[in-house]
């Protein structure tokens, strides 16, 4: 799935996205470190791995819309 950072903490690694329906997930510095990436800005699009729905939605990763997804082969 992908979505937009909304807001970003260098220090704590953790944030925000919007959905593409305006839906805002937040994220902490484990979704993000998962993702392998370094830096996040307002506005990038990435892609996240969800588990769960509705209100109990959690992201488990955060990456680039161009990186492989985590845990795939590719990133090993």
């Amino acid at each position: 799935m992908q979505a937009t950072i909304r807001r970003f903490d260098e220090e704590t690694r953790s944030g925000s996205v919007l959905l593409d329906d305006g839906v805002e997930i937040a994220f902490d510095g484990a979704a993000f470190d998962a993702g392998r990436m370094r830096l996040a800005r307002f506005g990038q699009r990435v892609r996240i791995t969800v588990v769960g729905e509705g209100a109990h939605r959690v992201i488990t990763a955060v990456t680039l819309a161009t990186f492989p997804e985590p845990g795939t082969s590719a990133n090993r």
